[in-house]
């Protein structure tokens, strides 16, 4: 048994953690650290967890717990961790962007299908953005294939909770309701990662990705469609993506026709593969709070410590 602590404690992503670690057969939840929240109920403000738990929220941190998780806005966790020393025994996972690109930090990116023997070896996570995920798995078997070799047209719908609980221009309901729109096209902070990954897996002149990401009047959740050349056939890709794919947890490849209710709820990833002439499209869904950032810390907080990968993560979807 471990003791994990989670800091920021009232946004969705640790609303998410806290409902899987308090069921985690191997976890211990320790402390839930907000600085807006401290003494007040957890299910005061993660409602759905009201007769799951009694924890309250914390204005303190226990330095010797065994894993934390930050739950941070982008751009604090360095700065909480330069103000907070946790002990040489302690694993961070952090859900922020602040660690995924590579530099002068020993954080080693967290996406399971494509680095889990770094990370079975790592004591700090640099958990990957919720577009980066759905994404990269959509496209990284091609690159590690070699035959990713042209631009990359990539269309991609998120829910509202992909924003986080501040409220602005493009989250009240009144917008989002009964609305679509898109934003930061060709410029989304989530390319920078995927570039990142496909560099490792193809050392010879990378694709452009053409990324369209777009908001989704639906809570939860993402689509992703992606296009490019591919010379080969529709068995051929099956093959390439069956074999990258062989001992993952998490991602399938399937035939049927893909959408959002088969994977909300879950830590999943589905993949479908179609070919039309020359080009190949690949479909990728995936929850965007649970694939998409606080199911996949779990999954990498098992890695790091040696439990079964889908342990406290089998977790059926909301399909009606």
């Amino acid at each position: 048994m471990i003791k994990a602590g989670i800091i920021g404690g009232a946004g969705y992503t640790a609303g998410e953690l806290i409902r899987i670690l308090i069921y985690h057969p191997e976890v211990e939840l320790d402390f839930v650290y907000s600085t807006s929240q401290p003494g007040k109920p957890v299910a005061g403000i993660h409602q759905d967890l009201l007769g799951e738990t009694d924890l309250e929220f914390s204005g303190e941190i226990n330095k010797n717990t065994d894993v934390v998780f930050l739950c941070l806005g982008h751009g604090n966790s360095v700065k909480f961790l330069a103000e907070n020393q946790f002990s040489a025994n302690t694993k961070i996972i952090d859900l922020s962007t602040d660690y995924r690109m590579d530099g002068e930090h020993e954080f080693v990116y967290g996406l399971p299908e494509f680095n889990k023997k770094k990370i079975k070896k790592a004591n700090f996570i640099a958990n990957p953005g919720c577009f980066a995920t759905a994404i990269s798995l959509a496209i990284l078997p091609l690159a590690k294939a070699g035959l990713l070799q042209n631009d990359v047209h990539i269309n991609a719908v998120t829910g509202a909770t992909g924003a986080g609980t501040s409220l602005s221009a493009t989250t009240h309901f009144t917008w989002r309701d009964n609305n679509f729109s898109s934003y930061k096209a060709f410029e989304h902070q989530h390319l920078n990662e995927i570039g990142q990954s496909l560099k490792k897996l193809q050392d010879n002149k990378l694709p452009e990705l053409n990324f369209i990401p777009n908001r989704g009047n639906f809570s939860r959740g993402i689509h992703v469609t992606a296009y490019t050349k591919f010379d080969g056939s529709l068995e051929e890709a099956k093959a390439i993506f069956t074999e990258a794919y062989k001992d993952s947890a998490f991602t399938f490849l399937v035939e049927e026709a893909l959408h959002l209710k088969q994977v909300v709820n879950t830590n999943k990833c589905l993949l479908k593969l179609q070919k039309f002439g020359d080009k190949i499209l690949i479909t990728s869904i995936i929850d965007n709070l649970l694939k998409g950032a606080s199911g996949q810390a779990v999954e990498n907080m098992n890695l790091m410590f040696g439990f079964e990968e889908s342990l406290g993560l089998k977790l059926k979807a909301n399909y009606f």
